[in-house]
Parts: structure tokens; sequence; C-alpha cells
């Protein structure tokens, strides 16, 4: 393996991170280079300059490693491989090396808080002895009741049921998510060891960074504590999540793991970093995952959970800044991922949802720090709210009947029928149907339309990547400054350090009328056309602008 071919693209920019747009791949869904109807490497390969020029840094790809699939790759069983169904580890090597080309950084999802039921491991657990040194590596426990017929304690399974499942010799084993998801024993400093180890082979080859999955969960409480509360209660336990203390979350002890992990990062050149998915009760035990010797960042999931008003995207800003300033590391905003409704959804769908998106996409992307895009937003992709049942293959839905599936359908890139160009010409295949209103939302479609929500992306990525108040160097927290505004609007300013530089003003109107902003400077770009009132221009109802003026004062 060459070391140009994976170098990053500049081993000198270690800050990159810190305020850099990462675009989320979901590799099955996002572009199919052979035909057969799921995304693969080789299809992220040569969709490249397409990424390079919406003007994105960075690429975060869900899990290619080997694995059942199960729950969409989430489920490894050979953490130093890839899945036949997304190419093998040349197609990989040759999609970083070509990446790296052009500028764009990878980073790789790692699911440590458990494995697949077929990774080597559980498979020796399975038929080994109660006490082993194999069954040490995951969590197995002796049931309650007379005859051990009963959990070894409450705790619920995120997908809905318990989170124990028996096997045939009478013992339990812990399952937080699918019962084809053992979670792994921390506490086991063989696991803790082989995990080191995949870090550095997939560093060796030149990856950039990881997303670490459910990385709040890999400690549970000691005696493994019943939660208190269950489903029967009234809500299950995963209503805590986030909002209160779970035993099997958010432990003290899961800090030792990224304080181990940090050297090893660090140990390489050209910035690589770590970023949390992480669920904690407060604002301040999120922040306890960041700092010099932990992980660089952890996502924002309250920006993606505000409602659509100014007070709540307020206090969500002024909350994540505050305590990215304790920690000394950025902000890490995100609006849609492969677990969540898409925002035009969320927001109201149709053309109400759409508008609000585009205004959010604009507040997201004049904020300080890093941004996160989930594959399709910048089309404007809604919820495919309504896929058959049996096309479904979120394990969630199974056990609950919520899915995840209606973020996860594949990219429509150009033509009039499904599948929109997913696979090769002519190939009519992709594992979930895209609707049939899509064919105006393909890349194809928007491409030079300037009032396509595809060209205001374009237009702001490019603005963000080369204005000096959006361009801050090394901290990635920058300064915002809030700006008097009547109810129902937010407006904000970003400056920059060198003097004389122009000031960019962000407004957004969650009110129910248009407002003036003749005040804020020049219009650079907007969500939605600006008004005229009296010769005065004017900001739509749920629409946002970039204003550009002379520094003040």
């Amino acid at each position: 393996m060459s070391t140009a071919s994976t170098a990053p693209p500049s081993d000198t920019d270690a800050n990159w991170w810190r305020s850099a747009v990462v675009y989320q791949v979901y590799v099955r869904s996002f572009a199919d280079s052979d035909g057969d109807g799921s995304g693969d490497l080789n299809g992220i390969r040569d969709r490249l300059p397409y990424l390079r020029d919406l003007g994105v840094d960075a690429l975060w790809l869900t899990p290619f490693y080997r694995s059942p699939m199960v729950d969409g790759g989430y489920d490894v069983a050979d953490y130093r491989d890839i899945d036949p169904i997304f190419g093998n580890l040349a197609d990989f090597d040759a999609m970083i090396g070509t990446a790296h080309t052009l500028g764009l950084r990878i980073i790789v999802d790692i699911v440590p808080n458990h494995t697949s039921d077929a990774h080597p491991w559980f498979v020796e657990a399975l038929a080994a002895a109660p006490g082993s040194v194999e069954r040490e590596r995951y969590l197995f426990r002796d049931g309650r009741g007379e005859n051990g017929e009963l959990p070894p304690n409450d705790w619920e399974s995120i997908f809905g049921g318990p989170a124990w499942t028996r096997v045939p010799d009478g013992q339990w084993y812990l399952h937080l998510f699918d019962p084809a998801q053992p979670d792994l024993n921390w506490r086991n400093p063989e696991v803790r060891t082989e995990f080191e180890d995949i870090l550095r082979f997939w560093l060796d080859r030149g990856v950039d960074g990881f997303r670490i999955d459910v990385a709040h969960g890999m400690i549970k409480a000691e005696g493994l504590p019943d939660v208190g509360r269950t489903s029967a209660d009234g809500s299950p336990q995963i209503a805590l999540l986030g909002r209160g203390r779970l035993p099997y979350f958010d432990q003290d002890e899961v800090h030792d793991i990224y304080r181990a992990w940090r050297p090893i990062l660090d140990s390489y050149p050209g910035g690589r970093m770590a970023v949390a998915e992480a669920w904690a009760e407060t604002p301040q035990r999120l922040a306890r995952y960041i700092g010099p010797d932990e992980l660089h960042q952890a996502f924002s999931f309250d920006f993606l959970d505000a409602t659509w008003s100014a007070d709540s995207f307020h206090k969500v800003i002024d909350t994540a800044l505050a305590e990215s300033t304790i920690v000394g590391a950025p902000t890490t905003w995100v609006l849609s991922n492969h677990d969540k409704p898409r925002h035009v959804t969320r927001y109201g769908d149709g053309p109400v949802g759409l508008r609000r998106a585009r205004a959010a996409a604009l507040l997201m992307l004049a904020l300080p720090g890093c941004a996160y895009l989930y594959q399709g937003e910048e089309l404007g992709l809604p919820e495919v709210l309504d896929l058959p049942d049996e096309l479904r293959q979120d394990p969630a839905f199974l056990r609950t009947g919520q899915t995840r599936d209606g973020c996860r359908v594949p990219l429509p890139w150009s033509g009039d029928l499904p599948p929109y160009g997913f696979g090769p010409q002519g190939c009519e295949s992709s594992w979930l149907p895209a609707p049939t209103t899509w064919a105006k939302l393909s890349v194809a479609a928007q491409t030079g339309d300037p009032a396509s929500t595809l060209e205001l992306y374009r237009a702001a990525l490019h603005i963000r990547r080369a204005h000096p108040a959006l361009t801050i160097e090394d901290t990635g927290t920058g300064s915002l400054t809030w700006l008097p505004a009547e109810p129902g609007v937010l407006a904000f300013t970003r400056t920059a350090d060198a003097p004389g530089s122009p000031e960019l003003v962000c407004v957004v109107n969650f009110s129910d009328a248009p407002i003036q902003v003749a005040g804020y400077g020049n219009s650079i770009v907007a969500s939605a056309p600006l008004g005229q009132q009296d010769g005065e221009p004017m900001l739509p109802v749920d629409a946002a602008a970039w204003f550009e003026r002379p520094q003040l004062g």
C-alpha cells in the first residue's frame, strides 16, 4: 500500500476538523457501481467529484465491514474486512486514494459497543462454557427466578423488548440493540486491546477520523443494577436517553477508553480525529467526551431536535457555544442523519417543510464550528413515509413498528424513472424503492437551476469556505454576536479576526410575517427570494439570508 496514495490532503493542517463540513454517506444508498441494487465503495469513488464540487471537506462513511446486515452493517462480523456487497479492501484503498487526491478526507464508522452474533468471538462464546474466557468478552449472566428463567435485570433494548436473550445452557447475554448485536464487555482488557489494534489498522490505511457509534454505551454500571422502570410503567427506558441517567449509558469509566484512544490518533500525522455519537443527560456531561486528552467532537443532537422557533434555536445555539468555550473544542451541528426522519419532513413536509429546511441549512452553515450534512439533504429530499412493510429492513420496525428506512432510500442522480441513475445505465434495481415523484429532485434536474436546493447548498458552501468571517483559523469557534431582532427572528454576525474584513450577518425569519432587512448589508445568498415593500428588501416567512457589511465600530 503506497503511503502517497493514502496520505491526508494536507499533513500540516491538523485543525481541519474544527471548521469542516462533513458529508455523511450512507454507503448502501449513495451510488451503486455494479448494478446489484446496493451502493458500494466504487460507487462512492465514482461520485467523489460531485462531493468535491459541492464544497464539502470530508466524508463520513457508515459501516462497510463484513456483516449479516441485520442492522444495516452496525452488526459487524469482521472489523478488518469489507463486506462483499460493498467491495473489498483494494476498492477501499482506491476510494480513499482518490478522495485524498481531490482534497477530501474520509471518516469511517467504528462500532465498539457490540459485535454481530456472527463475529468469531461470539460464535466461540456460545460454544464455550459459562465462566469461560470466551464468554468474558461479552456480558453473559445467570438469570433470576427459581430456575434462572427471568432476565438478569430489567434493562430494555433500544429497539424494543428485553435487552437479554437466553442461550441453550440457561445463561443470558446482553444486547442493548438487536439480539444479533451482543454487547461487548469493555471491562475485559482483551476487548480494549482489540479495538486499539482496529483503530491502527484503519489509520494505517489512511482514514482521517472515526465516528464512534454509541460512544456513551461501552461501560455498564457495576453489578448491572435495575433501571427501576420499564415500558409496562408507561414509557420505555429509551425515553430517558439524553434526559436521565441509565446504568448502561454514560458511565464515568467510559472516558478511560477515550483517554487511551487519543494518543493513538495523535501519533498519526494530518489531524486524525474522532467524533462521538453520545447522549448524556446534561450538556455538561456531554462536554466531558471532548478535550485534548479525549475526543475531538460530539454531535449536538439538541440542534437536530430543536423545534421550529427562534427561541428554541437560540437556546440550543447559546448552550452549545458556551460548552464549546469551556472545553476549547468546536461545536458540531447536524440537522439529519441515518437514524432520524429527514428535516424537510420534521419541519412540516411539503413546501413548508422544504422552505424551513433551506432556511435551517443557512442557519447551520453560518454557525461557528463543524457541520455535518446527511446525504440527500442538499437535494431537499423528504422522508419516504409509504414504503411497503415487506420491504423495510430496520430491525427496530420488527420490534416496535418504528422505522428508519424512510431516510435511507437511495439517492436520485438522474433520469425520469426510479431508481434515477442510482446504478449503472439501464439498471432498475435498488434495495429500497425511490418514490415516483423524485425525478425533479435528482442531482441532474437541480444542477444549474438557481432556485434549486442543490444550488443553494453549493452557493452557501462555497461562500463558507471563502468568506473571511466564516474562515476561522485554528479555533473553529470564531465570533458570534447576536443582534437585536423582533420576536420570531434570529440575527447574528460573524466577524473575521483581520481588521477591515467584512462581517457576515445571518438572519432567519421564524415569524408569521415578512421582515425588513435593509440594515443588514448586501444580500449574498438567501433561502428564498427577498421581497420588496415600499422600496425596502423583505425577508419572507420561513426563510434565511446571509448579508455582508463592513465591520462596525
